[in-house]
């Protein structure tokens, strides 16, 4: 099937597919799956400014129907999400005017390229770490803990900052904690999803755990809320730059809206650590992928 926005033949079902397995991901880890929709859109030949703008339009959709599931299930912060956003929109628009930047100096491929590796393996790297370390605290010492045991001194430093104005999550158990702690993870994380795309919450979800402390599972419903709001103001500006493929987005979401529905549900019979490790795994997918392409590789449509 030909896409003339982004001028490039791909299966339609091969897009369906990526569009599934990012729905089930998202669904239950709780990131818009950026770190594969990505990677797997460059990796079947789409341009690097359109896997950026075209995943952003995707993500939207899919998060839309896997926030509403988690919703149901008392897993967002409706309160939390809302303030992240005046942060995200400002990180998300300083991203995507420096991908038309990039794109100006015919240097977006390589740049976005090596960065999403960087990013992606550190991730990966660092959640593997501290998912294994927390499931070996809770057999050892039989504690029956869902959320992040061994960063709660970095979450302690963080809510010790009582810079005004001082705000209450009860949702998040987060009695008192510094606005700007929080407009600041929605500045970086909204900056390196106008840069490389998605909702970024592959980045997001990490920092709402052992950085704010949020318990994984409302951690996890609480980013696709987000996304839903900061990924459609993405989308918006990356349209008007001319980095989105609508049709693409369509046929990726056709596969995504019932994964998402898979994924949702079945946080409800998988613990916080585990989830953690089961997640660590993924960056290093999207990695390979983007590697594999930068270095000659990929397939036709």
């Amino acid at each position: 099937m030909y896409f003339p926005l982004a001028d490039v033949l791909i299966h339609p079902l091969i897009l369906v597919a990526i569009g599934f397995l990012v729905g089930v991901m998202g669904g239950f880890f709780g990131v818009g799956g950026s770190f594969i929709a990505g990677p797997a859109m460059f990796f079947i030949g789409v341009p690097m400014n359109f896997v950026v703008g075209t995943d952003l339009a995707h993500i939207v959709g899919k998060s839309v129907v896997a926030a509403k599931r988690h919703r149901t299930l008392g897993h967002v912060d409706i309160k939390l999400g809302l303030l992240m956003v005046l942060g995200t929109m400002v990180g998300v628009e300083m991203g995507a005017q420096v991908v038309e930047f990039l794109k100006v100096k015919e240097a977006a491929e390589m740049v976005i390229g090596v960065l999403y590796i960087v990013i992606l393996i550190t991730i990966s790297l660092f959640t593997g770490w501290e998912a294994r370390r927390s499931i070996v605290m809770m057999r050892t010492e039989r504690i029956a803990a869902k959320d992040a045991l061994g960063f709660k001194s970095i979450t302690r430093r963080v809510r010790a900052i009582r810079i005004p104005p001082l705000v209450r999550l009860p949702n998040s158990g987060i009695e008192s904690i510094s606005l700007w702690a929080i407009l600041l993870v929605g500045l970086v994380t909204g900056f390196f999803g106008g840069l490389l795309g998605g909702g970024a919450g592959y980045m997001r979800l990490p920092a709402l755990i052992y950085f704010l402390g949020v318990p994984t599972h409302v951690a996890i419903g609480t980013d696709l809320f987000e996304v839903v709001i900061s990924a459609g103001y993405g989308t918006l500006t990356h349209a008007f730059k001319g980095n989105v493929d609508i049709l693409i987005a369509l046929v990726m979401h056709t596969g995504a809206a019932i994964g998402a529905q898979i994924g949702a549900v079945s946080t409800r019979f998988v613990g916080g650590p585990k989830i953690r490790l089961g997640f660590s795994f993924l960056p290093f997918i999207g990695a390979a992928l983007v590697l594999y392409r930068l270095l000659g590789g990929g397939v036709a449509g």
